[in-house]
């Protein structure tokens, strides 16, 4: 299918860790999902302090991207147009 993305092929390109979502992430993922449209990133158990759902929420809206895939620790967020 021409335009799908086969995101379980996609290896993580950020990782979040103890730190949590810092400036400097967001910013990370904002220049990937220029370059690449769609990104995994991934939560190391460290990062977790609540909910992961609300964590992944708001990076997406931080780094103004659409979570199109979420489970366990690892989402798929894709840039918004």
């Amino acid at each position: 299918m021409p335009g799908k993305i086969n995101h379980h092929a996609l290896e993580p390109s950020v990782r979040i860790g103890k730190e949590g979502i810092t400036e400097n992430v967001v910013k990370l993922v904002i220049t990937l999902l220029k370059r690449r449209k769609v990104i995994k990133v991934k939560f190391l158990p460290t990062a977790i302090t609540s909910d992961k759902k609300v964590l992944v929420k708001e990076l997406a809206e931080r780094a103004h991207a659409r979570v199109i895939h979420q489970v366990g620790f690892i989402a798929v967020l894709e840039k918004v147009k």
